[in-house]
C-alpha cells in the first residue's frame, strides 16, 4: 500500500509510469514502493513539486532535529539539494521557478546563483528534458558519466564505489531497495553531503569532512567543469558552473576548520 505523501507525487505527474520517467528509473522500481526511499525524496519533489515534508514527514518535519540548524549548514542542505535534484533528472517547472528566484549579491557565489537563476527563468522544459538526456544518458551512454569510479578509474563499479559503500556502511547510511543508481552518481553524494549539513544523517565533523574529501572532492569538482565545457550544455551549464564554485568553497570550509 502506497502512503500519502507518494500517491500525492504519482498524482501530481498523472501516474507512476511519468514519475519513474522523470526521476529516469523504471517502472516497475516505483511500483514496488510503499512510500519514497530516503535517497529518492531530492528528486521526487523536483520532478513533482510535492515538498519533501509533504513526501517522507517523519524525515524532514521540523520537529525531528534535535537543534536548530546552523545558518550556513541550512544554506550548504539546500545549495547540495539543489545540485542533487538537477544532477537526478531534469528540472520540473516548479523547480524552475524556484532556481529562477534565488537570491543573489556580488560574492562569486551570489554571481553564479544569478546566471542560474536567469537561465532558468528563460528555460524551456522540454528543452532541457532533451539537454539532460544527451548529457547523462544517451542512447548507450551520455556525453558525461556522472559517477566516481569512471571519474578516479576510467571505469564504472570500480573500487571507489566499493570503498564508498563500506563508508556508508559504517555511518549507518543504507542503500535504498530498487534502487536505479550505483551509489557513486554525483546526484545521491550531493544528498548525502546535503542531509549531513541538514541533519538528517548523523555523522561527526571529522567524518562528515573525512567522507567529503574522499567521495566528493576527489572528483566532482571535475565533473562540473566538464559540465561547464560539455558540447551539448546550456542550462547545465551554469550548472557546472555554480557546482564547481560550490566545491571550491565547500573544499576551502573543510581546509579551515580542519
Amino acid at each position: 500500500m502506497r502512503d500519502e505523501g507518494l500517491d500525492r507525487a504519482i498524482d501530481a505527474v498523472g501516474g507512476v509510469a511519468r514519475l519513474a520517467r522523470k526521476i529516469g528509473i523504471s517502472q516497475p522500481s516505483v511500483s514496488n514502493w510503499g512510500k519514497v526511499p530516503a535517497q529518492r525524496v531530492i528528486a521526487v519533489e523536483a520532478a513533482t513539486g510535492v515538498s519533501r515534508n509533504q513526501l517522507r514527514p517523519d524525515l524532514y518535519r521540523e520537529s525531528s532535529l534535535s537543534e536548530p540548524i546552523d545558518p550556513i549548514d541550512a544554506a550548504r542542505a539546500q545549495e547540495y539539494a539543489f545540485l542533487a535534484a538537477l544532477l537526478s533528472a531534469a528540472p520540473s517547472k516548479e523547480l524552475l521557478d524556484q532556481l529562477a528566484a534565488l537570491n543573489t549579491d556580488t560574492t562569486p557565489l551570489g554571481r553564479a546563483h544569478a546566471v542560474l537563476a536567469d537561465t532558468a527563468a528563460r528555460a524551456v522544459p522540454a528543452q532541457i528534458e532533451r539537454e539532460y538526456f544527451d548529457l547523462f544518458v544517451g542512447l548507450g551512454r551520455g556525453e558525461l558519466l556522472p559517477y566516481a569510479s569512471y571519474y578516479l578509474t576510467g571505469f564504472l563499479n570500480e573500487r571507489p564505489l566499493s570503498r564508498l559503500r563500506a563508508d556508508l556502511a559504517a555511518l549507518g547510511i543504507e542503500r535504498v531497495e530498487n534502487k536505479f543508481e550505483p551509489e557513486d552518481h554525483a546526484a545521491i553524494l550531493c544528498e548525502i553531503m546535503s542531509g549531513f549539513a541538514s541533519g538528517q544523517f548523523e555523522a561527526t565533523a571529522d567524518a562528515q569532512r573525512a567522507f567529503f574529501e574522499t567521495h566528493v572532492v576527489s572528483w566532482m569538482g571535475l565533473l562540473f567543469a566538464d559540465m561547464e565545457r560539455a558540447e551539448g550544455a546550456d542550462f547545465y551549464r551554469a550548472v557546472g558552473g555554480l557546482g564547481r564554485l560550490f566545491i571550491e568553497i565547500e573544499t576551502d570550509a573543510f581546509t579551515f576548520a580542519n
